[in-house]
């Protein structure tokens, strides 16, 4: 598919939120429909997932504490009806050790975010048959 160049977005998301919330609310609000996301800042008792093909669900990693978002990669797409942000981090500790994954959750105590808005044909994610929700776009 391709897409052309829409709006960009730089925010911040307030202390105590919960940072999938925020974005999905965000992208709801200015009606991003498709874009990219990327993101810094401290997370507090993130959850983080790894898909396990064989059961087809995923495996949460609950962390205690206080994580560095060191990195935060993902895009939006349609889901349900409404904009989905699917997004991956890495996350730093206080010893420097790193852990990444799915984000399934986590409380904001500092996030920066960028969303660069693609215009085009919608992205509607639908449920397969390997447990996932996906794109029909393959190439």
């Amino acid at each position: 598919m391709r897409f052309s160049k829409g709006r960009s977005f730089l925010f911040r998301i307030p202390k105590g939120k919960e940072f999938l919330s925020a974005v999905n609310e965000f992208a709801k609000k200015h009606n991003v429909l498709i874009g990219t996301i990327s993101a810094i800042g401290t997370l507090k008792n993130p959850k983080i997932g790894y898909f396990e093909e064989e059961s087809g669900q995923y495996k949460v990693i609950e962390l205690e504490g206080t994580y560095e978002l060191v990195s935060a990669l993902g895009n939006i797409s349609i889901k349900d009806g409404d904009p989905f942000a699917h997004i991956h981090v890495s996350l730093g500790d206080k010893e420097g050790r790193l852990f990444g994954g799915h984000l399934i959750e986590g409380e904001v105590f500092v996030a920066e975010v960028y969303i660069h808005e693609l215009l085009g044909e919608p992205l509607i994610r639908k449920p397969q048959e390997n447990g996932l929700a996906l794109w029909d776009a393959e190439e």
